[in-house]
């Protein structure tokens, strides 16, 4: 997909190609603090130089439109779980999967945790401020352990099976992402249950026709997360973020695939 630049009211402009805001651009050794979010950090493990050429030399990425249905139903379901949590009654799919005995957790900072944009969890990593906007949280009201929970939408011509759901490598990210919601909450010094949840939102593709409504099926998936491997990571892209060398790329990147090519047609 083809982006166009776009200002405030919708026209088209001319794109710049570059961050304009120096706040999104580290400089390499800065003391002060540098904000990176979960989405970020995932960019820095999936290609090195992509991420340098972003957070360092300030190249700006393509903008990828909204999944806007998705977006739906992660507010809907957030509208559910908030009545739960005003409450501090188990919600039906605690009652469906014989989790009565959770809540979701009630906090005054919760509707910032979800701000990606603005907020979300933070703690700091020396000069790096870790950040990530999480979808949940909730409380097993016996151990008062915080259980991290992550929803996902999708349309699948088959059933969700909790037990082999996680098992694709298409969702490897799902588990980093989770990881990293988990390693944050535990250093703002939170007791963390040592299971997390999918929630998954699978439509039917098999139903008789659409009919000014789709349904989905929800399938609860829990996962034992490990954030044992996330240190060394953060100390790796801090080293990254601080050095003069841009970094070799992935060699299953994309981007840089298509920018290799392209730098040979624009010699001609």
């Amino acid at each position: 997909m083809i982006s166009l630049k776009r200002n405030s009211k919708l026209e088209f402009v001319e794109a710049p190609g570059k961050r304009v805001r120096q706040s999104s651009i580290y400089q390499p050794h800065q003391e002060q603090g540098f904000k990176i979010s979960r989405g970020k950090f995932s960019d820095f493990l999936t290609c090195p130089r992509c991420f340098y050429m972003d957070r360092v030399k300030g190249l700006a990425s393509p903008d990828m439109p909204g999944w806007t249905l998705n977006e739906t139903t992660d507010l809907l379901l957030k509208k559910e779980f908030d009545a739960c949590r005003e409450t501090q009654e188990p919600h039906r799919i605690f009652l469906e999967n014989n989790l009565e005995h959770l809540v979701p957790f009630a906090h005054p900072d919760m509707d910032k945790w979800r701000d990606s944009l603005r907020n979300g969890l933070m703690t700091q990593f020396h000069n790096i401020i870790l950040t990530g906007g999480v979808d949940d949280i909730w409380q097993d009201t016996n151990t008062k352990e915080l259980i991290v929970v992550d929803y996902k939408s999708q349309a699948s011509s088959y059933p969700v099976k909790a037990s082999s759901y996680l098992s694709s490598s298409y969702r490897d990210g799902y588990k980093i992402q989770m990881d990293f919601y988990v390693y944050l909450l535990n250093k703002m010094g939170f007791d963390v249950s040592k299971t997390s949840y999918f929630l998954v939102c699978n439509a039917d593709r098999h139903a008789e026709g659409f009919y000014g409504k789709m349904d989905f099926s929800e399938t609860l998936v829990p996962y034992a997360w490990n954030i044992d491997w996330i240190p060394e990571k953060l100390d790796r892209m801090l080293e990254t973020l601080n050095s003069d060398d841009i970094p070799e790329s992935n060699i299953s990147c994309m981007n840089c695939a298509y920018a290799r090519q392209r730098s040979i047609y624009d010699k001609l």
